[in-house]
């Protein structure tokens, strides 16, 4: 017998979670794996929001199975077309072929680029407000583009207050049978995931964001239903809050990051060396990263979150150390904004690393930059020391 678990008395969450996955879109470390959620609507009509990714579509199809109790699937609203959610549209209307798939204009044009399947299926095609009546409930539509791709959009169904959010409000990690973020311990380390899911899926589009939440200010919200990580049935304002800050590119906290490149450690002992000189003056929870080491998603949220930052590594063929390099274009990409930065360059027989960081970090908004780079020799001297204590004192004043 399946067990599906209800969001409400006649909503059913029918979504599954793939703990075997090591980097999701190919790219990204999940450790804890990762949800897809998906939800199921039985009233006068019955209707699933969103589908799954290939990976876990048995498991859904069970779940649907379940939660329908044999009765047929009236309507699917797509609210996002990423193949993680939307893989098994095809299969929806084989398995139940009177289904009526809601898209609006942007995802019906982009859903022809996804499939050559001649299959052909009812649509009703959504604009913004527009009504679905299920009976009891009703499903109302906000265009959500760039949140993070252009045909997004989320449903707010005005009988429970209940905002499905599509990507917007997600993190990374499995659900393990609590689905409800109230079930779970939310602490610095759920923020970090949540953090580093915002940052690197839909950091570069916070504008957007700002426009969504700016309309989700307009709706009573008690309920918020994401495609990805928990359910959220309560104490949501601080990750509200949260979102605001991240698509503001306004930092959480003033600690100061070091993130450092280095071949033979040379970099690696100056940036230690500051750290110490920092701690000194009464700076708290500096951390220092190696880039060659820890994944760029994991910086990258990093990034997001101080306020302060220092960037360290050598020459290399002339220019940046490429782990760096790539952080930067990363940075670059993402829109990182109003930070404080300081730079170190390690050079032998000649000094480019730190103009070449420094150009890359000009095309960026609301940088500035701390005094000017500190150039190692090599290996660290006394006049290296000099330069970590004048940069300190730029960080303190």
């Amino acid at each position: 017998m399946k067990i599906v678990r209800k969001v409400k008395p006649d909503i059913y969450y029918i979504g599954a979670s793939d703990m075997r996955l090591a980097l999701f879109e190919n790219l990204f470390p999940i450790e804890k794996g990762v949800s897809y959620n998906s939800y199921c609507i039985i009233d006068s009509k019955t209707c699933v929001l969103d589908t799954v990714d290939h990976s876990v579509e048995e498991v859904f199809f069970s779940n649907l199975k379940c939660a329908l109790n044999g009765r047929d699937l009236d309507y699917l609203v797509v609210n996002h077309l990423e193949p993680d959610h939307s893989s098994c549209i095809n299969e929806i209307v084989l398995r139940y072929p009177n289904v009526t798939i809601v898209f609006n204009e942007k995802s019906y044009a982009m859903y022809q680029k996804f499939t050559d399947c001649s299959i052909s299926f009812p649509t009703l095609i959504v604009k913004e407000n527009d009504v679905l009546d299920l009976g009891n409930h009703k499903l109302t539509f906000i265009m959500a583009p760039m949140v993070h791709w252009p045909e997004v959009m989320v449903t707010y169904d005005l009988t429970d207050k209940i905002l499905f959010s599509a990507d917007a409000f997600g993190t990374f990690g499995s659900l393990t049978g609590n689905i409800f973020a109230d079930e779970m311990k939310i602490d610095d380390s759920f923020y970090d995931e949540a953090r580093r899911y915002y940052t690197n899926i839909v950091g570069k589009f916070g504008s957007a964001v700002q426009v969504l939440l700016k309309k989700a200010k307009t709706i009573n919200i008690e309920m918020i239903c994401p495609l990805h990580g928990p359910i959220w049935r309560n104490n949501f304002t601080e990750f509200i809050s949260k979102y605001d800050l991240w698509s503001r590119y306004e930092a959480e906290d003033n600690d100061i990051i070091i993130i450092y490149g280095s071949m033979y450690n040379n970099t690696y002992h100056v940036c230690e060396d500051l750290a110490y000189l920092l701690a000194e003056e009464g700076i708290k929870n500096i951390k220092l990263y190696d880039v060659s080491k820890v994944d760029v998603s994991y910086l990258i949220a990093e990034i997001f979150r101080v306020k302060n930052i220092v960037l360290a590594c050598p020459n290399y063929n002339g220019g940046i150390y490429p782990k760096m390099h790539d952080l930067l274009i990363d940075m670059q990409a993402l829109n990182v904004s109003n930070k404080n930065i300081a730079v170190i360059e390690n050079g032998t027989w000649a000094f480019m690393a730190g103009k070449k960081i420094k150009d890359i970090l000009s095309s960026l908004k609301n940088i500035h930059i701390i005094a000017e780079s500190v150039s190692i020799e090599t290996t660290e001297k006394q006049s290296t020391l000099e330069q970590l204590k004048q940069l300190v004192n730029q960080f303190i004043k």
